[in-house]
């Protein structure tokens, strides 16, 4: 075996030929600039070709997963990757679940629950007989089974015998049967007020957006061809005929379609049985709480979302609530903070016989193994009932961590994306111990990094550059943490050795404040916070301590429900004071912004509705007859017919994933032969969808409308991103950058407060000090900018600082300090003011 990865001419994207060898066994950091190749090499490569030859070995058939374009690879171990995309997003998914936890918990109640007799209503002790079966998720539904069950010792009433299937809200057993384990209502007696959920206003007429065309129109079209009629996506929804518009909102199996069509079915080719309408489909998803998320926030303002009367939003029924182990609940349990449960589960022997201690015994070892990796990776303040979809990337990718933790292999390739993603500074310390647990453990751990402090902490170093896109690609250098930061011609060196730092200046007067009263959403424990306005202030805390409830929930929320009459109610709150001295509110967020790869960078920022115009004004195009629809891979007419468009194939694997190859037809361009001969300065569509966003600004300079959209995209930090990159594949950090730079070409007028959720996510030191001065020239222009960061060079050069603790979860949700950063790093309370201090000082 070699003790090093040897990789010799890696050339995919913009990686040149890139050879490397990478110490195994050690904890190794890849950085650089924002699209400097480090992803391409990590994942793209060292992943998805130890994945390849894993399954090789296993002689599986990896016909559809190209061999990696490298010249050699050697030394390769079987990979696990741990990115920063949440993998489960149902609403029914929660940490304890995903986790396992809360399943543990179950088989706790299921054999050691005391319950209320229904007859005289005196307690019912377990039955601590039978344990076999303890971990089988598999039982009958015991709802209406008889059998020997449990007799009350007071009144001799028979019950039914606990399982595990009692604590599930996804069991019929378990759910609460008015909610089925949701937790919600919906209020689904809205009709014609959909159109609002999927289009846009432009010119008076209301047009669908690119994403419901993106996710509707292929389906739409077919069902019309079936029937003999075009489904034009392109058409104003008012404009609609009569029979596309029941199509579209009751389906094929209506009363009203069925005027149209009395002998309708639904094509085969669209779907397998009924073919709803979209918004019949739309209701029923929302219902049934899976809601489609890029339209999630529209239609929030649409639905009536209610807490269920029944169970009060905690999804189990009556009879399972009431179970309770030393006295306690499991929806009680469930939302306490994991750090908390952990200290209950400890004590808990003190409570039980010792015929219960037996049992208990191996739950209570697995338990408390993994509610402590949780904690140690930074993520106790969370509790069970914390719904999956709700947590930030970063939140994510350490529940994922925690569980490689506990598997205790070795020998492995882990490949992590930016671990350090919302850590405060101070538990950064205890994750750069959990890294290296599992180098320890016999672990090659890779990590693609900005983090200083995580760089200094590597084993070794792998800087890529010397630019991003096309100017990056290459070794710029690489040895020890000191080795590269002695290098003058390494970026990331300069800021190691303190060379380079953001540049700072004097913090602006206010130009008056927000004030919100009272705040009590979740953990926030009653506080009135003052936000000075005309000023970048940024809001710091551990993670958990309240940033996102009072920004987000409270502030946001009530500023939608303020201007844009919004129905969602805003976090728990008195009252907030100052709106008369903005005009709007703009929040910038990290949830991803589209879910299927049709939608792109260039389609979601309108800047590709831009460049068909463009290819359709050429001569070429006019003397073809070629319209700027013709040029959409999204519509039919001039895309390619056999991939629709999408450039690949899907390759069904049956019990593997899903293998995406290239068309053959079009060879992955997208279009056909007479659209692709349109160029536009020797260059076709399909070219452009290719370039970076720096590459594309540079093609269409002269041209206005495209090229203010793209220089925004550069200026935000994303002049990397290739302009047909799915909006599915980005960062939570490249989503939002993609955000900000679609709000800022809306040009609203007025003085604007924008909210920012952690905008250095997936940035170089370098990429934060442009990204500090386009946030500066909003607050020179008169607007505010309130930013919710652990990044400390940027809180440092902040005008105004919010810090919010001392801890997370219940500990959590004061107001620890208010001030400038130099105020604040003279208060010792203040674990930011602690970190403040140290860079300060230098």
């Amino acid at each position: 075996m070699t003790d090093a990865i040897l990789i010799r001419g890696a050339r995919l994207h913009n990686l040149k030929n890139v050879s490397l060898d990478i110490p195994k066994n050690k904890l190794v950091v890849f950085t650089g600039l924002s699209g400097s190749g480090k992803s391409s090499l990590a994942f793209d490569i060292l992943h998805k070709e130890g994945a390849r030859q894993y399954m090789e070995s296993l002689g599986l058939v990896t016909d559809g997963m190209s061999k990696a374009p490298v010249d050699e690879l050697r030394g390769l171990s079987p990979s696990i990757s741990v990115d920063q995309h949440l993998t489960n997003r149902s609403p029914r998914s929660t940490v304890g679940t995903s986790t396992e936890v809360f399943t543990y918990l179950r088989v706790l109640f299921a054999r050691l629950g005391h319950r209320p007799c229904p007859s005289c209503g005196k307690d019912v002790p377990p039955s601590t007989e039978a344990i076999g079966d303890m971990f089988e998720e598999n039982e009958p539904d015991p709802q209406g089974e008889e059998g020997e069950g449990v007799r009350c010792p007071h009144c001799g009433t028979s019950l039914p015998d606990l399982s595990m299937t009692h604590f599930s809200f996804n069991k019929p057993a378990g759910a609460c049967p008015t909610c089925t384990g949701l937790g919600v209502t919906a209020d689904l007696q809205i009709e014609h007020i959909f159109d609002p959920a999927l289009g846009v206003l432009e010119g008076g007429v209301r047009i669908w957006d690119q994403y419901n065309i993106d996710r509707f129109a292929v389906t739409l079209q077919r069902a019309g061809q079936h029937y003999g009629f075009i489904f034009d996506p392109h058409q104003p929804i008012s404009q609609l005929g009569e029979a596309q518009h029941d199509l579209l909102y009751y389906g094929v199996n209506s009363e009203a379609f069925r005027r149209h069509y009395p002998n309708a079915k639904p094509p085969a080719s669209v779907v397998k049985g009924n073919f709803e309408g979209v918004i019949t489909n739309l209701k029923r998803r929302y219902a049934e709480g899976l809601s489609e998320s890029g339209l999630s926030e529209k239609m929030d303002n649409l639905f009536a979302k209610q807490v269920c009367s029944d169970c009060g939003g905690t999804r189990l029924r009556a009879e399972s609530r009431q179970v309770t182990v030393a006295g306690r609940g499991i929806i009680e349990l469930s939302q306490w903070p994991l750090q908390d449960l952990s200290a209950w589960l400890t004590l808990l022997p003190e409570s039980l016989s010792d015929a219960e201690c037996s049992i208990a015994e191996p739950v209570l070892a697995d338990l408390e193994g993994r509610i402590q990796r949780l904690v140690n990776i930074g993520v106790g303040y969370l509790s069970m009932e914390r719904s999956t979809p709700s947590l930030s990337a970063g939140e994510a990718q350490r529940l994922r961590l925690a569980s490689l933790l506990g598997s205790g292999l070795s020998g492995v390739l882990y490949v992590l994306d930016e671990p350090t993603i919302g850590l405060h500074q101070r538990d950064t310390s205890r994750l750069i111990g959990i890294l290296r647990q599992l180098r320890d453990l016999g672990n090659t751990v890779l990590v693609i990094e900005h983090d200083l402090e995580m760089i200094r902490a590597a084993d070794y170093v792998v800087e890529f550059g010397p630019g991003a896109g096309k100017h990056g690609g290459q070794i710029v250098a690489c040895g020890t943490p000191s080795e590269v930061a002695a290098c003058p011609e390494s970026p990331t060196g300069l800021f190691l050795s303190g060379a380079s730092s953001l540049p700072h200046r004097p913090p602006l007067l206010s130009q008056g404040q927000l004030i919100i009263h009272n705040a009590r959403q979740h953990n926030l424990q009653g506080i009135t916070v003052s936000i000075p306005l005309g000023r970048l202030v940024a809001v710091t805390g551990v993670s958990g301590s309240g940033k996102s409830s009072l920004i987000f929930d409270v502030l946001d929320r009530a500023a939608s429900q303020r201007f844009n009459r919004a129905s969602e109610q805003p976090g728990a709150h008195d009252k907030i004071e100052g709106w008369e001295q903005i005009e709007r509110v703009v929040t910038v967020d990290q949830q991803q912004i589209g879910r299927v790869p049709r939608s792109n960078a260039a389609t979601y920022t309108e800047t590709f509705s831009a460049i068909r115009e463009v290819f359709a004004a050429q001569e070429s195009a006019r003397m073809h007859g070629l319209m700027p629809r013709h040029f959409s891979f999204n519509i039919p007419g001039g895309r390619c017919e056999r991939c629709e468009g999408a450039g690949v194939l899907t390759v069904n694997m049956h019990f593997l994933p899903d293998v995406q190859v290239r068309c053959h037809a079009c060879r992955g361009r997208r279009f056909k032969k007479d659209v692709l001969a349109i160029r536009y300065r020797g260059a076709s569509v399909a070219d452009v969808l290719d370039m970076t966003i720096d590459e594309a600004l540079a093609l269409f300079a002269d041209v206005p409308a495209v090229a203010a959209r793209l220089s925004l995209m550069a200026e935000v930090g994303m002049g990397y991103l290739q302009l047909g990159q799915p909006t599915n594949t980005l960062s939570g950090g490249e989503a939002q950058r993609v955000k900000l730079a679609k709000e800022l070409a809306r040009h609203g007028s007025g003085r604007a407060l924008y909210l920012l959720d952690e905008p250095t996510t997936g940035l170089h030191p370098a990429d934060v000090a442009r990204l500090l001065g386009l946030l500066r020239r909003l607050v020179d222009s008169g607007h505010s900018v309130v930013v919710v960061e652990h990044h400390l060079e940027l809180i440092s050069a902040s005008d105004w600082v919010i810090d919010l603790g001392p801890e997370g979860g219940q500990a959590g949700g004061q107001l620890i300090a208010a001030g400038t950063p130099e105020q604040l790093a003279q208060i010792d309370s203040s674990y930011t003011g602690r970190c403040l201090k140290q860079i300060l000082s230098t």
